[in-house]
C-alpha cells in the first residue's frame, strides 16, 4: 500500500504540466494568430483608406467630366441652333430668289404669248395682204395685157419689121413692164448731139406744124441719118456684136425745136457704160 500511495503523486504534476504546456501553446498560437489578423485589419484598413481615397478622385473626376461634357453640350447646341438660323435664312433667301425667278418667268411667258399673237395676227395680215397683192398681180396682168392690146404697132422705116410703140410716157411704162427690151427716153434740142443707151444721136432739123424731123444716128463707127421722119414712126437700125435690131421713137416736137422719145434696145445689147 505505501508503493501504491508513493506512484500517485509522481503522474499528477507531468499531466498538469502536459495541459498548462498545451494551455500555453493554445495561447501562444491564439496570440500568433491575433497578431497576424490584426496585421490583415490592418493592410485591409490601409487599403481600404486608399480605395475611399481613389473614389473620391474619381468622384471629383466624374464631377469635372460631367462639367466640361454640360459645357460641350451647350456650345454644341448653340453651335447647332446658329447653323439653324443660317440654314433658315438662306432657305428664305433661296424662296425670295424663287419667287423673283417665277415672276420673271411668268411676265416673260405672258410676253412672249402677247408676241405670238402679235406674230399670228401679223401673219394673217400678211396672208391677207399676199391674197390682195395676188389679186393685184393678177389684175395688173390683165390691165397689162389689155394696155398691150391697145398699142400701136407699126412697122418702122426697115421694111421687114414691124413693133409695138409707145406714144407717150405712160405707154412707154406699158412697153417697161413687158419687160422684153430696153428702153431709154430722152429730151434733144436741134443742133445737140447727146448720148442715149450705147448710141449717140444728133438732132439736125425740126418742123413742129408738120411733125417732122430729121436726125442722125452714130452707132459702132457708123452714121444712119433719119430724114424727114414723122413723129410716132420706129426708126430702126442695127447695133452691137450680135447685130441687134435698135429703134428710135419720137413722140413729140415743141415750138423750141426740141424732141422728146426713146431708144429701145434688145435685152441682150450691153449696158450703157456708168450704169
Amino acid at each position: 500500500m505505501s508503493d501504491s500511495i508513493e506512484t500517485t503523486p509522481r503522474s499528477t504534476p507531468v499531466a498538469l504540466i502536459v495541459a498548462v504546456g498545451a494551455a500555453l501553446l493554445a495561447a501562444l498560437g491564439g496570440l500568433v494568430w491575433s497578431y497576424s489578423l490584426n496585421g490583415k485589419l490592418t493592410t485591409t484598413q490601409t487599403e481600404l483608406a486608399d480605395a475611399k481615397q481613389k473614389n473620391v478622385q474619381l468622384a471629383a473626376d466624374l464631377r469635372e467630366t460631367n462639367a466640361r461634357l454640360r459645357v460641350t453640350s451647350e456650345e454644341t447646341a448653340q453651335s447647332l441652333g446658329l447653323t439653324q438660323r443660317q440654314m433658315d435664312a438662306r432657305a428664305q433667301q433661296i424662296i425670295a430668289r424663287e419667287q423673283v425667278e417665277n415672276k420673271r418667268l411668268e411676265a416673260a411667258q405672258q410676253q412672249t404669248a402677247q408676241q405670238v399673237t402679235a406674230v399670228q395676227s401679223d401673219v394673217s395680215t400678211v396672208k391677207t395682204d399676199v391674197g390682195g397683192v395676188k389679186t393685184d398681180v393678177a389684175k395688173t396682168q390683165t390691165d397689162l395685157a389689155g394696155a398691150i392690146t391697145q398699142l400701136q404697132s407699126m412697122k418702122g422705116d426697115l421694111s421687114d419689121h414691124s413693133s409695138l410703140i409707145a406714144r407717150n410716157h405712160d405707154e412707154l411704162e406699158i412697153l417697161k413692164h413687158k419687160g422684153d427690151r430696153n428702153y431709154y427716153e430722152f429730151t434733144l434740142n436741134k443742133g445737140d448731139k447727146k448720148p442715149v443707151g450705147t448710141v449717140s444721136i444728133e438732132l439736125k432739123k425740126t418742123d413742129s406744124k408738120k411733125a417732122r424731123f430729121t436726125l442722125v444716128v452714130y452707132a459702132d463707127d457708123m452714121k444712119y441719118e433719119k430724114k424727114d421722119r414723122n413723129v410716132n414712126e420706129p426708126l430702126q437700125f442695127y447695133s452691137g456684136k450680135d447685130r441687134g435690131l435698135f429703134e428710135i421713137v419720137v413722140n413729140t416736137i415743141s415750138s423750141k425745136n426740141e424732141i422728146t422719145g426713146y431708144l429701145s434696145t434688145p435685152k441682150t445689147s450691153p449696158a450703157p457704160a456708168g450704169m
